[in-house]
């Protein structure tokens, strides 16, 4: 594929990990699409190589846990997570530790249909979504 690429659309296959050096050489990539596969893990970094992306879809896998780096991609406005088996969301898992950090405010994390505790998650983790209704929770049923 050319690296020029702006969107990508991954779904459907049989993925099962994302690794740093998948993505690298997409830097003008701003639409990523990675779901319906069997993704259990994202390697800390692979996220980073990819600096001007506006949107991800990691919805229908298999994660446990919020991907690595996401708090640092600063265009980053929508994030898929729903029916993964992420059990735990932490306080910077989406926003930048520091508010000097520049971020564009998400207007869509989806993480309904897993199984977190969405009552047990400070509410200052989500401080850089636009709005509440941005957020979505809720409707995990077990299978």
């Amino acid at each position: 594929l050319p690296s020029s690429i702006t969107e990508l659309s991954l779904d459907y296959n049989k993925i099962s990990k994302v690794e740093v050096e998948d993505f690298r050489r997409y830097k003008n990539l701003q639409r990523l699409g990675l779901g319906f596969n069997q993704i259990r893990s994202v390697e800390n970094g692979s996220l980073a190589s990819i600096p001007n992306i506006q949107e991800i879809h990691l919805d229908h896998n298999r994660l446990k846990k919020v991907p690595p780096g996401l708090a640092s991609l600063r265009y980053l406005q929508v994030i898929f997570l729903h029916r993964n088996k992420i059990s735990n969301v932490g306080f910077n898992d989406f926003c930048p530790r520091s508010p000097s950090e520049k971020k564009n405010p998400y207007t869509a994390i989806s993480l309904f249909a897993n199984p977190v505790k969405y009552w047990s998650i400070q509410p200052a983790t989500f401080r850089c979504v636009a709005s509440r209704r941005g957020i979505q929770f809720g409707n995990f049923r077990r299978k």
